[in-house]
């Protein structure tokens, strides 16, 4: 297939677009915004492949997202563009409105009337594949079952609502026009190439200087972690292999407290990174708690059997093994990070950014 990958520069699409070049014969068309979280280093290792294009565009731009159906011809689309900070959206929402809400329903568009001009033979085969969060579901009381693909929606955020609204276009489109969809929703994702104003690489990269490690409230807010190859590796499987109208969670089944997950980090880095920041006698002494967030959500969990049992997924990774890699991967990219500290993210604002981590 050739693939139309949106928000391919970003952390889960940098890693969907390696997947899918390294691991298969499909060609990817990369249309990126490159907004303050786009990595292109991300892509260095594919971006001399012959079946990798990219283009720089905006998904809300109707014109340049016409003329990038119309110059690749793509077989199928994984729109993963988006803003998925959820303090950014309650500081501001109106990005999270314009790209998750509008930018969808404009790749539905375009897709729709693209899908609508194919040969027979090419509009049975074409597939739209919208990427989701388990936050749509909001928050799931404790000892209750993990959400299903049948669940109902009771979005928190701002973040988590726009990415709602987008999810109920996708289905409106295939119901009312019959588009031929896929959806997927997934838990908190991490892993190399993660911008680190999300939990795990901010806590790494804050305990590398000495600096303070936030941790919303209590730290009892409890998330299922899956390492960003194994979700990549699902999401190749779904845009090949998933029923049109269909909807597929992707999990790992590793549902821990962020409190826990910090201790885990601390206890790595003592493994992997000895040398202590001057004047601090072991990692965890610099984790500090600070005012929850406004709304914030203690539990989030996915029922991920369907993907397992009707396309033969699962996660390669454990909680453990995923952190470590993670870890492992940072401290070889200090360069990158320091970089990202210092230009494209206030410093100021870094040491107060979400302990919470926000799937994407």
């Amino acid at each position: 297939m050739k693939i139309l990958v949106t928000g391919g520069a970003g952390f889960i699409g940098s890693a969907v677009i390696r997947e899918l070049i390294d691991g298969g014969s499909d060609q990817v068309v990369n249309f990126d915004k490159l907004t303050y979280a786009a990595s292109p280093e991300a892509l260095d290792s594919v971006a001399d492949s012959d079946r990798y294009r990219f283009v720089q565009g905006d998904v809300c731009d109707r014109a340049a997202v016409e003329r990038v159906f119309r110059e690749h011809h793509p077989d199928a689309v994984m729109h993963l563009a988006a803003e998925t900070h959820v303090d950014r959206s309650i500081d501001d929402a109106a990005d999270f409105l314009r790209s998750n809400v509008l930018g969808t329903w404009t790749m539905l568009e375009v897709a729709r009337e693209w899908c609508a001009g194919l040969p027979e033979a090419g509009r049975a085969t074409f597939r739209f594949h919208h990427v989701s969060t388990d936050e749509v579901y909001g928050d799931l009381a404790p000892g209750a079952p993990a959400a299903t693909e049948g669940s109902h929606y009771a979005p928190s955020s701002p973040y988590a609502a726009s990415k709602a609204a987008a999810d109920h276009l996708v289905r409106a489109w295939h119901r009312t026009y019959g588009l031929p969809v896929v959806i997927s929703n997934t838990s908190n994702n991490y892993g190399p190439w993660q911008f680190p104003e999300k939990l795990i690489p901010l806590m790494v990269l804050n305990a590398l200087e000495g600096r303070p490690l936030p941790v919303y409230g209590d730290g009892g807010q409890s998330r299922d972690w899956l390492y960003v190859e194994d979700h990549a590796r699902a999401l190749a499987l779904v845009i090949r292999k998933g029923d049109p109208g269909q909807t597929y969670h992707i999990g790992a089944g590793s549902e821990t407290r962020n409190m826990v997950v910090v201790g885990t980090l601390c206890d790595i880095l003592e493994k992997l990174a000895p040398r202590r920041p001057a004047g601090i006698s072991q990692y965890r002494d610099l984790i500090h708690h600070v005012d929850d967030r406004p709304g914030h959500d203690r539990r989030y969990a996915l029922d991920a059997s369907r993907i397992g049992r009707e396309l033969g997924w699962s996660p390669r990774e454990t909680l453990e093994s995923g952190l470590m890699k993670t870890v492992a991967w940072y401290l070889a990219h200090t360069d990158w990070a320091r970089r990202i500290h210092q230009g494209r993210y206030q410093r100021q604002r870094l040491g107060l950014a979400s302990a919470a981590g926000a799937g994407g």
